[in-house]
């Protein structure tokens, strides 16, 4: 079993959405074998701004990545889920 260190970009529904609550609730809703390593607030353009979160994923499953993203796309408020990067750990 191997490790990967992936980041995801949490896309908003609109300006409106509580990011900070986005990630206060990344913890609770993501699966077993991933661990929450950054998550941080950038900006977009003309105000709008998502929500980038780093991970440790244990390759246990072949589909885990999957999971995951179903699972951050389960927040309330976010409209689009993206793994931006991926690698090896």
């Amino acid at each position: 079993m191997g490790q990967i260190v992936a980041s995801y970009d949490l896309m908003p529904e609109n300006t409106d959405v509580d990011l900070g609550g986005v990630i206060e609730a990344v913890p609770s809703v993501i699966p077993n074998g991933v661990k929450v390593l950054e998550s941080k607030i950038e900006p977009v353009a003309f105000g709008l701004k998502k929500v980038n979160v780093g991970f440790i994923i244990d390759d246990e499953s072949d589909s885990i990545g999957e999971d995951l993203e179903k699972a951050l796309a389960s927040i309330p408020g976010i409209e689009n889920v993206e793994c931006i990067s991926s690698t090896v750990y």
